[in-house]
């Protein structure tokens, strides 16, 4: 299976012009396309419904969008009625296969006196590859401080650790089969076998790497059961042999890898290639493209 991140930037490119269309173009191919910064009734992007036209210029893929962000948007038509809108801000999950359920986490935010902080969110959805079912998740964290970005990655954790005691959105015996809450469907799969796609706004060695993958500098590429495995590292990649965000300020142009895709230990060993297309520079960020094999049943 291939998997792409990419945080759109709303649609706009480094070259200032907006258009979902060419982002639409490069994600194609992927099976799993986890997108950042997809917005809903925004000035800026001409209040474009913009998870409903992705979705449009991607027809052969289930999709579910996740607002972090929602504030009123709404207008009167000519008319004069009212027409309900919210202005939305948020994460966006597309599969080539059904998308069986997802639900959408607010994360840990702190309130600021300067710079502005905004709500950040983790889409969580659980899909079912032939391997067997996997959640995935697309993300996006903090873009201010270190401390709230921890934060987040700590309520993700915990999350994912108790994600078989948690279940899936239904668990229990329907005694109550005349109300067809569970449509005849048996109870869904919460797997442990996870993997985070996202905007992570920090850097590979950073506290919040080693939050995440861990730091056991005496066995080196140890793995816990309910750890996870940067993708790269398991490709055969160095951390920080690359970049995914370009940011040009007073000193000149600034390079960094913002972008991950994270992978649970128990499926790490199936990524098979990592990289980030450079050429593609349709947002401030560049797509990570990931190649895993889930597409065999597991022995």
């Amino acid at each position: 299976m291939k998997l792409v991140s990419y945080n759109i930037q709303y649609g706009f490119g480094a070259d200032g012009r907006y258009d979902l269309e060419r982002i639409a173009q490069v994600v194609a191919c992927a099976d799993v396309i986890a997108l950042q910064e997809v917005e809903r009734h925004w000035r800026r992007s001409g209040e474009d419904d913009q998870p409903e036209i992705l979705g449009r210029l991607l027809p052969e893929h289930h999709w579910v969008y996740g607002p972090a962000f929602d504030m009123d948007a709404s207008i009167r038509d000519v008319a004069g009625r009212l027409v309900n809108r919210r202005r939305q801000f948020g994460t966006m999950l597309l599969s080539r296969l059904p998308i069986v359920w997802s639900r959408l986490h607010l994360l840990p935010m702190r309130r600021m006196v300067r710079p502005l902080n905004t709500q950040n969110s983790a889409l969580e959805c659980m899909i079912r590859t032939p391997w067997g079912p996997v959640r995935f998740v697309s993300l996006h964290l903090a873009h201010v401080g270190t401390e709230e970005r921890l934060e987040q990655i700590d309520f993700l954790l915990a999350r994912h650790r108790r994600a078989g005691l948690v279940g899936g959105p239904w668990s229990g015996e329907d005694d109550e089969p005349h109300r067809d809450w569970t449509q005849g469907e048996a109870e869904p799969e919460a797997p442990l076998a996870a993997v985070w796609l996202g905007d992570f706004n920090s850097e590979a060695g950073s506290a919040e790497y080693r939050r995440i993958v861990g730091d056991q500098p005496y066995h080196a590429g140890a793995r816990y059961l309910d750890g996870f495995v940067d993708a790269a590292v398991a490709a055969g990649q160095g951390a920080g042999a690359f970049h995914t965000h370009v940011r040009t300020t007073v000193d000149g142009v600034e390079k960094r890898r913002l972008d991950y895709c994270f992978v649970a230990a128990p499926i790490a060993d199936r990524v098979r290639d990592f990289r980030v297309d450079h050429e593609v520079v349709y947002s401030d960020h560049h797509p990570v493209f990931v190649d895993i094999d889930l597409d065999r049943p597991a022995a």
